[in-house]
């Protein structure tokens, strides 16, 4: 068995930064009236990798301690079809809660998992 693709941890890193950034400067303990449209969530993409379908899944090795996972696909492909799976990690309040796998095959999302909360 060949070896499940990863993301760039430098690039997870720059999405958490990022999300850390954009409320470095916010009062959070402000009253509610003051800042009634911002619920905090932001949602950062983290990369993506060119994977192969195998047996009608992608495997993957992926961040956050879940390791080496393997998603089903909703359609048949045949063996060896190119793909593309993307991370987006999910965060509140520049605190990262999950990430959303996205799986797009000939440029079309066949596929969405949420980890953790997103």
């Amino acid at each position: 068995m060949a070896t499940a693709p990863s993301f760039d941890e430098r690039k997870l890193q720059e999405a958490l930064d990022a999300a850390r950034r954009a409320y470095e400067k916010a009062d959070l303990a402000a009253t509610p009236a003051s800042i009634p449209q911002d619920t905090g969530e932001l949602v950062y993409l983290g990369g993506c990798v060119s994977v192969t379908i195998e047996n009608n899944q992608i495997c993957l090795n992926l961040p956050l301690g879940i390791g080496h996972y393997c998603l089903p696909l909703p359609i048949s492909f045949p063996n060896g079809t190119a793909a593309e799976a993307c991370i987006h990690i999910c965060t509140t309040f520049g605190i990262p809660t999950g990430f959303k796998l996205t799986i797009t095959v000939a440029g079309h999302v066949v596929v969405q998992k949420s980890f953790l909360k997103c």
